[in-house]
């Protein structure tokens, strides 16, 4: 498999790109953040009309999520051997198609059903466009052409929970998907006028095999962690999906040391900062993950928040977390890493926490200073993260350890809302025979649970090298290596 961002060398680049091929790649990339985050607010709304508690729609966003974990590993394989305009073509139709079904969806079966299919486009529309930039744009021109995309990816997450609010309140929320179809057309049109059709010369064959294997390990694990959440499954297969889990995962590393070129080496094991970085990203974000789903809930359903109100109150969350960009590089070169993720991690652990005190009588600027706080550390967290993941890889280990660690964030967005759902319903089977009820207390018990997971895993970044800051004057000087552009 070529790697989703490495530059394979049987490609001709193109002296001159194509002058709206960024503009191209960013409305994709928008279009696919907003969608990963419109659905929030909008899940009481979806609750009611399907007949169903908010508290169990958990699987809408799971969907979504898990399935672009799956196919991310795949998409560089695919548009290497396809070619990069048809695959983009065949990605915008499946993730218009798939949100034409979730509009027309009657039931939530009928829903998750159309979210695969919405993923299955969405998982290809970045890595492939992402390509398509580094196959057409010289090396020193990818850095600023790549921050371009890069920018509506921001503002889709600041937009999506307040537009979904909005349409939801206005129309139904059933507008949060239609809205992709007259885009998803003109992107359609666009991509066969401005998109180029590279390709490379494949340097073997595709690893199916392991990719079956890490895909029904993520399946196994995310449905059993589901169980728990009540969807029905009898105890005894949910302690068979868990354990058919990880065995799926001992069956890949056990396949990926023999076979001669594995999707994912076990060789990128051996760089310490990437396997930190990696099993930090995976537990930190569960926290992270959980949250987006947790507080339009909480605001919705204990608070009485409209879904345009619940999304307005996430705009503080992604302000700050732009806002902290700018500061986050100088922090960590002045602090070091270690200090920075375990201080950090701690610091987000007692935030997440500190939710649990969130009521009716709380004054909403406080409210708010929360939300602030929150998203100013854990877009820290986020930066930190990346950089120490990918900072030591070779040359030819980077390309794929920067797929897998997109295929990580995803699963973890996948298990955040998978454990806060198993959280609520648990909780909600404990509390509720007691005198004095209040789902409110479900949420407060989730939110500390969460809390404390997210801060035992600081111990997962004090394993870092205590004298571990940034470098500058490194071999990544060399503007560096393109795949390394964070993306978050």
């Amino acid at each position: 498999m070529t790697p989703l961002s490495a530059a394979p060398p049987a490609v001709d680049a193109q002296p001159d790109p194509p002058p709206h091929l960024l503009w191209l790649v960013a409305v994709a990339f928008f279009m696919q953040t907003l969608d990963a985050t419109i659905v929030n607010t909008a899940l009481p709304s979806m609750a009611a009309s399907l007949a169903e508690s908010p508290l169990r729609m958990q699987s809408v966003v799971i969907a979504y999520s898990l399935t672009m974990a799956m196919l991310i590993p795949a998409s560089g394989w695919v548009a290497d051997r396809f070619g990069t305009r048809r695959v983009f073509l065949v990605s915008i139709a499946l993730f218009t198609l798939g949100s034409a079904a979730c509009a027309m969806s009657h039931t939530l079966s009928q829903l998750v059903a159309s979210r695969v299919l919405q993923a299955c486009g969405g998982a290809l529309l970045l890595p492939v466009g992402r390509l398509s930039v580094l196959r057409n744009y010289p090396r020193e021109k990818f850095l600023q052409a790549m921050s371009f995309v890069a920018i509506p990816g921001l503002i889709g997450p600041l937009l999506g929970p307040t537009l979904g609010g909005w349409l939801v309140e206005t129309l139904s929320w059933h507008w949060i998907f239609l809205i992709n179809l007259p885009v998803g057309l003109m992107g359609w049109i666009a991509t066969l006028r401005w998109m180029p059709d590279s390709r490379a010369v494949l340097p073997h064959r595709f690893d199916l095999s392991g990719f079956l294997l890490l895909a029904i390990a993520m399946v196994s694990i995310s449905l059993s962690l589901d169980g728990l959440s009540g969807i029905g499954m009898q105890r005894a297969l949910v302690v068979v999906l868990m354990l058919g889990g990880f065995a799926g995962l001992a069956a890949y590393w056990l396949h990926a040391l023999r076979h001669p070129a594995p999707l994912f080496s076990p060789m990128l094991f051996r760089n310490g900062s990437f396997r930190v970085g990696l099993l930090g990203n995976l537990f930190a974000r569960i926290g992270s993950g959980s949250m987006p789903f947790l507080i339009p809930l909480l605001l919705q359903v204990c608070l009485g928040y409209s879904p345009m109100q619940a999304g307005m109150m996430m705009l503080p969350v992604a302000l700050a977390s732009m806002g902290m960009k700018r500061f986050a590089t100088p922090l960590i070169r002045s602090q070091g890493y270690r200090r920075v993720l375990v201080g950090n991690t701690l610091l987000i652990g007692v935030l997440i926490a500190s939710f649990s005190l969130i009521g009716p009588e709380m004054p909403l600027p406080l409210k708010i200073l929360m939300l602030v706080v929150f998203g100013a550390f854990n877009s820290l967290q986020f930066t930190a993260m990346n950089t120490v993941t990918l900072k030591d890889l070779e040359t030819t280990d980077a390309s794929a350890g920067n797929s897998m660690l997109s295929m990580v964030q995803m699963l973890a967005m996948s298990m955040g809302v998978t454990v806060a759902a198993a959280l609520l319903s648990t909780f909600e089977q404990w509390l509720e025979p007691r005198p004095g009820f209040d789902t409110l207390d479900t949420f407060h018990a989730a939110f500390i649970c969460i809390g404390l997971i997210t801060a035992a895993s600081a111990w997962i970044f004090w394993q870092l090298e205590a004298d571990d800051h940034p470098d500058v004057r490194s071999r990544k000087e060399d503007a560096h290596k393109p795949q390394d552009v964070p993306l978050d």
